[in-house]
């Protein structure tokens, strides 16, 4: 029932997108028909998961197929359904903050395309789930791919957004060729290309270069360092909307993904969990460090995917490692906190981008250094993004505290149980991840401080407006969400206990596994209450006063002015200076030539991307150069085509007839 229930809601959302396009080329139908067809199959799909979640069990289905190869096969089962919660929760609130973010662009542009887009980018990321069969799992993998570029190339008139698009097709393709050598090599082993025949078979002989394959191919969507360098392109050039989307749900599925290919590997083998740690480590920290450099609200954003992906990455690090060393309440730890990561992730980063979208719709710019004083002009952005603040810096009693703390207990039980090199890692990735924690925290006071609080820094700031409830109802309800989970963490555990055990190999979730956690949020739940309270006591206290307000930077100077304020740079800069080797860093400026100069000094610091500046772009570059050499073959000559198509098909010919005699 549940399976048939989910199918209707993609089979709704499929239905919404072609009615959007079919719309006469009134925008207001057009989005009325995508919205409304969006947030019922997301409130259908996400009541289906929940049931699939608390009843378990495991579901399939499958239709006729003629193709020659794979069967179209769906089903669903507490790992599946889990992801589909977090897409149908993260794609029901982005679906109506669109249909108030669109508006802008009446005058502009056709609405109904990029309304029926989204609704299709959430119809193949159901299917990428619901797919038990590898066919069927490209198909739906090359339509949420494309989907999500033509709405990331939405105000394609600019340069940045056309390069970020096809950036991201690029990258998008390279992944997807690994990952059709995985499943062409996963089916010669289980001699068919369903998920069942994989299970069935066992590990593969290959299954070290499986694990290789499953995790560059599924790593590029998700966002793993070095294989990130069209994320903080592409997450900014969409709408708001859209990357809440594709930075809650969408990298994800790479995610989910590896989760699931692992599973077909058999026992997992100890390196494999010390890679993943690695990357893990290496993701969180490169993550927050380049968060920290930027300048662009929605690209700093973009970066702490990249740092949310590796702490995901690193929980499931612990699991495997637990799983290898056969410690099932350790990989139980990993897996759970990796899981419920994810969710709490969509929640708050979707939060965090609409909140980033609002500032853009109130001020028309996304620049942090031109911005100030916005949690007068814009008080419930400024709370809302308070809140996913909050929660993506893991502090209680929010929810990013919740699943981290799960990763911190996996991680600390392997340090005390497994030998000396494992336990070592384990310990030295818990140490690495309250490190992202900090430094993310002093991102978010750098963002939240900046954007929100002290003066206006532009007239742009200073005439800020608020967003239209539409924009406002989502942001609001994400922030409750965030709010809920984590103070309702024993509830949070039964969301991914299924899921978690199942992956862990135990037949339930271990007695007490938060720990401390639930007193943990109580006491900082408490704290909280008490601020509160005394701010209403203030407020009580003064009221019919007659209360006088001042600049926010005086310093006593006579007449201060918003320079005087901390910029985003300045604030980073003591953090950053110690790390500048880990960015490509490139200067320009003009110190003073006099006493009384002439010309104006300046200094400007750039700091980029070592991996995309020094790694990917240098690559890239030779790759096409190397490809441009292979023109001496095009002649425009028919009879050369046509021979190379039979000296092909010769060689194919004589391949299989050896591979035959074999």
């Amino acid at each position: 029932m549940t399976l048939t229930l989910v199918l209707a809601a993609a089979g709704l959302l499929g239905a919404s997108a072609l009615g959007a396009v079919l719309a006469p080329r009134a925008d207001r139908a057009a989005l009325a028909i995508a919205t409304i067809g969006g947030v019922v199959a997301c409130a259908l799909g996400a009541a289906a998961s929940v049931a699939a979640l608390l009843l378990g069990g495991a579901a399939t289905a499958q239709a006729g197929w003629r193709a020659p190869v794979g069967e179209l096969r769906v089903g669903l089962d507490p790992l599946g359904a889990f992801f589909l919660l977090c897409l149908f929760l993260v794609a029901g609130l982005a679906v109506v903050y669109g249909a108030g973010y669109l508006r802008a662009y009446r005058a502009t542009r056709r609405l109904g395309p990029p309304a029926a887009m989204l609704n299709l980018l959430v119809a193949s990321m159901a299917l990428v789930v619901l797919a038990r069969d590898a066919v069927v799992f490209l198909m739906a993998w090359e339509v949420m791919s494309v989907a999500s570029f033509f709405l990331v190339t939405f105000e394609d008139e600019r340069p940045d957004t056309r390069r970020a698009g096809f950036t991201y097709l690029i990258a998008s393709h390279a992944g997807v060729v690994l990952l059709f050598v995985l499943f062409v090599v996963l089916a010669r082993h289980a001699g068919g290309f369903g998920f069942d025949d994989f299970a069935r078979a066992g590990a593969p002989p290959a299954a070290a270069a499986c694990f290789v394959l499953a995790t560059v191919g599924f790593g590029t969507k998700a966002g793993f360092w070095p294989l990130h360098v069209w994320l903080p392109d592409a997450h900014p050039a969409a709408p708001s909307h859209v990357s809440a989307l594709m930075s809650g749900v969408m990298i994800k599925m790479g995610i989910y993904g590896l989760v699931r290919t692992l599973t077909f590997l058999g026992p997992p083998p100890t390196w494999w969990g010390l890679v993943l740690l690695g990357v893990g480590v290496v993701a969180g920290l490169a993550g927050v460090l380049h968060a920290l450099a930027q300048h662009d609200l929605k690209r700093l954003l973009a970066y702490h995917s990249v740092e949310n992906i590796g702490i995901i990455t690193l929980g499931l690090g612990v699991g495997l490692l637990g799983q290898s060393a056969g410690q099932p309440h350790m990989a139980f730890l990993g897996y759970a906190g990796a899981l419920l990561h994810v969710l709490n992730h969509g929640l708050f980063k979707g939060l965090l981008f609409q909140g980033a979208g609002a500032v853009l719709h109130g001020t028309g710019t996304r620049q942090i250094d031109a911005l100030g004083g916005l949690g007068k002009r814009m008080p419930a952005t400024a709370l809302a993004f308070l809140v996913g603040s909050v929660a993506i810096a893991g502090l209680p009693p929010l929810n990013g505290f919740v699943s981290e703390w799960l990763v911190y207990l996996g991680a600390f039980r392997g340090g005390t149980a497994l030998a000396t090199v494992p336990g070592g890692v384990a310990v030295f990735a818990m140490t690495a991840l309250a490190l992202i924690g900090g430094l993310a925290t002093a991102c978010f006071v750098k963002a939240y401080g900046v954007v929100f609080l002290g003066s206006p820094r532009t007239a742009a700031a200073a005439a800020a407006h608020e967003a239209p409830a539409i924009m406002r109802g989502p942001m609001l309800t994400g922030a409750a969400l965030c709010v809920v989970i984590g103070l309702w963490p024993e509830g949070a555990l039964r969301l991914v206990a299924r899921p978690a055990t199942l992956l862990a190999g135990l037949d339930a979730a271990p007695a007490a596994a938060l720990g401390p956690l639930p007193l943990i949020t109580r006491v900082a739940a408490a704290l909280v209450g008490l601020i509160a309270a005394l701010a209403l006591l203030r407020a009580w206290l003064l009221r019919g006063r007659d209360v006088r307000t001042a600049p926010t930077w005086g310093c006593g100077y006579a007449a201060p002015t918003a320079r005087m304020q901390y910029t985003a740079t300045s604030f980073a800069e003591p953090l950053l200076t110690p790390a500048v080797t880990a960015f490509h860093r490139t200067v320009h400026g003009a110190g003073p030539t006099a006493y009384f100069p002439a010309e104006a000094a300046h200094f400007e610091e750039h700091l980029g991307d070592l991996a995309a500046e020094r790694v990917l772009v240098p690559a890239t570059g030779a790759f096409v150069r190397l490809l441009g050499r292979l023109r001496v073959i095009q002649h425009g000559r028919i009879q050369l085509y046509l021979a190379y198509v039979v000296l092909t098909l010769v060689a194919l010919l004589v391949w299989q007839l050896g591979f035959a005699g074999n």
